[in-house]
């Protein structure tokens, strides 16, 4: 616990503040990985306690997650929804964040983060309504503490940091979830989000989804430091870099981070290393950018794979996996349809939520709407 106001990185001391931080040193390079390629475990000491029956439904969550997002753009392809960002390869990170999350904790996603939205109570239905332009997709039923999905790259860091400044203010037991992508760490939103995080010691968890490309750009030529977790060191957090694509590992890292900031000792930042196996939206072409050497090395670290190959090796999956998708095919698309059905949103609801008191600006705006939609129907 630092009781000095004096932000030095060496008065903190950040390799002291956790177990899991202080082994794998980002400035060393060092990566925690707990199961390799093949399922196999490879660092017993570090593995969570976790029982059979939570591994299987950390599975199924993944499976989920994959099975929703083949699905999603699926329908963006048919024309029946707008741009789609494929999450298809994060699994790992989503199903250990979102099985970390408390209901009270906060969530400031950005637009690659559906499966960490969904177990904190975002339905498939309200992120289909967001794709298809419906303000109703942002309007969370059961939800609680979940963000608007951010679009603006790095600006759900400010609003991750300002919330857990106010949560730290009122003395709230709560902490605050956001991610960001490797091509965000070079956005100034990224740095000044981390800077006062450093100084106001919120609770925040931060996380880095290093997915090797920002759209086109690989990550090589994102920076010049020897990984994205090292960037912590500038800021006096403690910092780590973690197999993304290994459940356990992060699972690990999540639940010794989230008892850090819960203790008070301030924020964190993983660095979660994994590959988007699918385009960057619906709107990129990877092949423009991407080899099919590169994509297939890749696919032997997958999240999905990997951990379906621990429980066989443990004897712990009994299920019919094609039953269980077919399952999830129905659920997902019968959500599909309820929001394909979903009545048209109010004009309204575009400009209200916006201020207690509508400026002038916007009732132009608003005014201006209404007449074109006027003169739209007389053309009918």
């Amino acid at each position: 616990m630092v009781t000095t106001e004096k932000q030095s990185v060496d008065k903190i001391d950040i390799k002291k503040q956790t177990n899991l931080f202080k082994n794998f040193d980002p400035a060393e390079d060092k990566i925690l990985r707990i199961i390799d390629n093949d399922g196999k475990v490879i660092n017993k000491e570090l593995m969570p306690d976790l029982d059979d029956e939570t591994i299987i439904q950390a599975y199924k969550h993944m499976l989920y997650f994959r099975t929703a997002d083949q699905m999603a753009v699926s329908y963006q392809r048919q024309g029946r929804m707008y741009t789609f960002p494929p999450c298809m390869g994060h699994e790992a990170i989503h199903a250990a964040s979102g099985m970390t999350i408390r209901d009270q904790d906060w969530l400031a996603p950005a637009f690659r983060e559906v499966g960490i939205m969904l177990l904190k109570g975002v339905t498939m239905k309200e992120i289909f309504l967001y794709y298809m332009g419906n303000e109703e997709g942002s309007n969370y039923k059961k939800a609680n503490h979940v963000l608007p999905i951010n679009i603006s790259i790095g600006s759900q860091f400010l609003h991750a940091t300002g919330i857990g400044y106010s949560v730290k203010y009122q003395k709230k037991e709560e902490l605050v979830f956001t991610s960001i992508g490797d091509g965000g760490t070079s956005e100034g939103d990224f740095s000044e989000a981390l800077n006062f995080a450093g100084i106001w010691k919120v609770p925040v968890i931060y996380t880095i989804q290093n997915n090797q490309y920002a759209i086109s750009v690989p990550v090589r030529n994102q920076t010049n430091s020897v990984n994205l977790a090292i960037k912590s060191y500038a800021f006096g957090l403690p910092g780590i870099k973690v197999d993304g694509n290994d459940f356990f590992a992060m699972y690990a890292v999540y639940k010794e981070a989230a008892e850090y900031a819960k203790a008070g000792n301030g924020a964190v930042l993983i660095e979660a290393l994994t590959y988007r196996k699918g385009a960057h939206t619906t709107s990129d072409d990877p092949t423009k950018y991407r080899t099919k050497e590169e994509e297939l090395e890749w696919d032997k670290t997958d999240p999905i794979v990997r951990l379906k190959k621990y429980m066989d090796q443990k004897g712990i999956w009994k299920e019919n996996e094609e039953e269980l998708i077919e399952k999830y095919k129905l659920d997902v698309d019968k959500q599909f349809e309820e929001a394909e059905n979903e009545a048209t949103y109010k004009l309204e609801d575009v400009f209200q939520h916006m201020y207690v008191d509508m400026p002038d600006d916007l009732k132009r705006q608003k005014n201006d709407y209404e007449q074109f939609l006027t003169w739209k129907e007389s053309r009918k």
